[in-house]
């Protein structure tokens, strides 16, 4: 049982941005502070990838583990009423995710994704990042 009404929790939902999440800025912070430059969302691209890094024709997608179903992960759990709903709208994310990827592979990006769950631990994603990222002086990146 849902413990706000229907209208409040439509409204607590609408609030939830595709842009500027929490995750995503914990991400740009990292990647500027490792000496990467990036443009924010380009439309020019399949999918407007969350973060583009231009210079090494990489493409960060930054996921939300609830969103996008994060396999095995706590925060991609599935609500108890409404499933159907709820499962359907899951599959459509997850499809629409792999066909924005398929699409920028083929259009020559390395693409990269960066669940929620990754970014509680600064220390972790840096060394994530630096394994996924080409290496090198922030002049060379």
């Amino acid at each position: 049982m849902d413990i706000v009404t229907p209208a409040r929790r439509s409204a607590m939902m609408a609030n939830i941005g595709p842009r500027n999440t929490a995750p995503e800025l914990a991400v740009r912070r990292m990647l500027h502070r490792m000496g990467y430059r990036f443009r924010l969302h380009r439309r020019d691209l399949p999918g407007k990838p969350d973060i583009v890094i231009p210079r090494v024709r990489a493409a960060v997608l930054v996921h939300g583990c609830f969103w996008h179903r994060h396999n095995a992960c706590r925060f991609a759990y599935t609500p108890k009423s409404r499933t159907d709903f709820w499962m359907r709208k899951f599959r459509q994310n997850v499809a629409r995710d792999l066909k924005v990827r398929d699409d920028l592979e083929r259009a020559g990006w390395t693409v990269h994704v960066v669940w929620e769950c990754e970014t509680g631990d600064p220390e972790a994603l840096s060394r994530r990042l630096q394994r996924l990222l080409p290496t090198g002086s922030s002049s060379e990146i």
